[in-house]
């Protein structure tokens, strides 16, 4: 990576020649460490400095980019694989990478990134680290090479290309083996970024677990990133970069308040964990830029924000799922682009290597909703010294969107949005940070001009792009597939933990109220609940709903599921697994049998929880019925 770190303050010491100069002083590009004794004051006014580097301002100009999560898990229908899938299960027989990129950039997206490599350790390229790759499938006969078909349909149709190289490995011996499995890890980098040209974005996150030997893996962080350097230096490197940060969420939310300049480390720096809990900074706080913040701190970067979310429920391709509505994509576009991010939305090719149908439907519906709202700015003249905007007459309008010139800084905190309506100017909206884009939303009102009012902001407010729009929001329609519930007040509770309980013990978990949730007693790893559902039902799944306040205490991660007739054979049906990224990602959890079966009882085992803790809590379970059945039920 290209960047400058300026380490003195301006008032005090001569600035290197490497700053970059401006009009309101220098500025600090992508970093500043603050000198020893910097007051609120000095420190608020360095922050205010700090400015992209150019390959972020570049990224950050994109707006829309693409996941792309494939590879063995689209064929097992999990979301983790364990790195045990045998490579044969990968055959993709129609894949076509042309039509994966034409269809994202036909639908308004600027790069794509592949998971090259998952968890599951499979790779997407024939590499020479493992034999847990293409090179092992009957894929092209074996001569098959994902990465290489992407980077020339990327080629064809303009599209930049990024990576996601997994860190995580469960398939690698040589995983918990350090020093070893560093440097496959590093051969692995080595090969990607080498043999498939120009590499815009480098993602990788920080999963970390135990290998064979039983022996947490230590990555070599700094390695990898002298590696990325080295062999593209222009690229981008996310998550765990020090370029792009995770938003927090996998739900496509940015914060309110979204600050580019945070004192908050990125994990592929030295003492980056140390140093961020010393200042109770991690990916999930609220407030990551305040001047509170800031004034405690002892330097801050450039280091802006990237909100990833999935068009389906799942991260990969599972054929019972269904792309989100249109109207749900629209809210994710105006909270993550329209709150200072840039939008990393997951497109999952399906079994036969193409983006399915549904969801390239989708993807072309979100690209005219989006053109047809922001295509008619209703700004006529633009006075960007008062900020005043006048519009085509008077007009209804009820967006407006702001841009900060951040190759200036971030520097807004506060303002107000206010409308010339009847020779009357009225506040319609407040925000907190500007940055590249902010979009605010508000009741129609018919206006002849707006203005700006900044209230707060750390020096001068470097306003730009000032639009009005009428947009129209799509109908609130649910298009996933129908679940086919078992109605929750036929269950009868025959134990908990192997002790026999009252009717009304698991009464949380079944009153389809996610806000509200049974906690198991403490005391074991294990816990377990039997139900008797009142008849003989035929059972296609059942679904495991997590906490949605925020917390993930007693959240399940490993699960057993049977199902009986009596109560006591359990071998009509069993299913174990993992909730996968339930943190993380936490959606209800559809888990289906093989094929339905026939049962009167089903026990639920949890046999470990997200953190090793010893209980467990359960908002919602489920049972999925056939279709016919859940007629009959009706």
């Amino acid at each position: 990576m290209k960047r400058t770190i300026i380490t003195a303050l301006t008032s005090l010491i001569l600035l290197p020649a490497a700053a970059t100069a401006g009009s309101d002083g220098d500025y600090f590009v992508k970093e500043v460490v603050f000198p020893a004794g910097a007051t609120e004051d000095m420190k608020i006014d360095m922050a205010s400095r700090v400015v992209p580097s150019p390959e972020q301002l570049a990224w950050q100009n994109l707006e829309l980019t693409a996941f792309l999560h494939f590879g063995v898990n689209t064929f097992t229908d999990r979301e983790w694989g364990d790195g045990k899938e045998n490579p044969a299960i990968f055959n993709p027989v129609l894949l076509d990478a042309g039509q994966w990129v034409k269809t994202l950039r036909d639908a308004g997206f600027k790069m794509v990134i592949l998971t090259a490599k998952h968890h599951d350790g499979f790779c997407l390229w024939p590499t020479a680290t493992t034999d847990h790759s293409v090179k092992a499938s009957p894929w092209r006969g074996g001569k098959g090479d994902v990465v290489a078909e992407l980077r020339r349909a990327c080629d064809k149709y303009g599209m930049k290309l990024g990576l996601y190289l997994s860190p995580w490995d469960r398939n690698a011996k040589a995983y918990g083996d350090s020093p070893r499995y560093n440097d496959m890890f590093v051969n692995q980098l080595t090969e990607l970024l080498s043999n498939y040209g120009k590499i815009d974005e480098v993602w990788f996150d920080g999963a970390c677990g135990e290998g064979p030997n039983g022996k947490k893996q230590v990555y070599d962080w700094a390695r990898f990133k002298k590696t990325i350097e080295r062999l593209q230096p222009d690229a981008v490197m996310a998550i765990m970069g020090d370029d792009v940060r995770w938003v927090g969420n996998e739900n496509g939310t940015g914060r309110l308040t979204e600050w580019s300049v945070t004192p908050k480390m990125p994990g592929i720096l030295p003492g980056a964990e140390e140093h961020n809990k010393k200042y109770g900074l991690d990916d999930m706080a609220s407030d990551l830029g305040s001047r509170e913040v800031i004034a405690r701190a002892d330097g801050a970067r450039w280091w802006p924000s990237e909100v990833d979310v999935s068009i389906r429920p799942g991260w990969f391709y599972h054929d019972r799922e269904q792309p989100k509505s249109l109207r749900k994509l629209a809210e994710i576009y105006l909270n993550s682009v329209g709150r200072n991010s840039v939008l990393l939305l997951n497109t999952p090719p399906d079994r036969n290597g193409l983006i399915p149908a549904a969801d390239s439907t989708r993807l072309m519906e979100l690209r005219r909703w989006i053109d047809r709202s922001f295509g008619n700015d209703l700004v006529a003249k633009a006075d960007y010294s008062t900020l005043t905007f006048t519009l085509k007459g008077d007009t209804e309008i009820n967006c407006v969107t702001i841009s900060e010139d951040i190759a200036r800084g971030q520097r807004v905190e506060r303002l107000e949005v206010e409308a010339l309506s009847d020779g009357k100017w009225k506040r319609v909206a407040r925000a907190t940070t500007i940055g590249y884009k902010r979009i605010l939303t508000f009741p129609e009102v018919k206006a002849s001009a707006i203005r700006l009012i900044v209230e707060s902001s750390r020096g001068k407010a470097n306003i730009k792009n000032v639009g009005a729009y009428l947009i129209a929001m799509p109908e609130d329609a649910d298009d996933s597939r129908p679940t086919n519930l078992y109605p929750a007040e036929n269950f009868k509770v025959v134990s908990i933990d192997g002790k026999t309980v009252a009717v009304e013990a698991l009464a949380k978990a079944f009153d389809n109220a996610p806000a509200t949730f049974w906690t198991s007693p403490s005391g074991s790893k294990t816990h377990e609940v039997v139900v008797d559902m009142g008849r003989q039902v035929p059972v296609e799944g059942f679904i495991y709903t997590p906490r949605s306040d925020g917390q993930s205490d007693g959240t399940v991660f490993k699960y057993r599921f049977a199902l009986s007739n009596d109560g006591s054979d359990w071998t009509v049906a069993d299913r174990s697994g993992e909730f996968s990224n339930i943190v993380n990602n936490p959606i209800p959890q559809r888990i289906f049998l093989d094929r339905p079966a026939t049962a009167r009882y089903f026990r639920f085992t949890s046999n470990g929880e997200v953190d090793d803790r010893d209980f467990i809590t359960i908002p919602e379970l489920s049972i999925i019925i056939t279709e016919n059945a859940a007629d009959n039920n009706r």
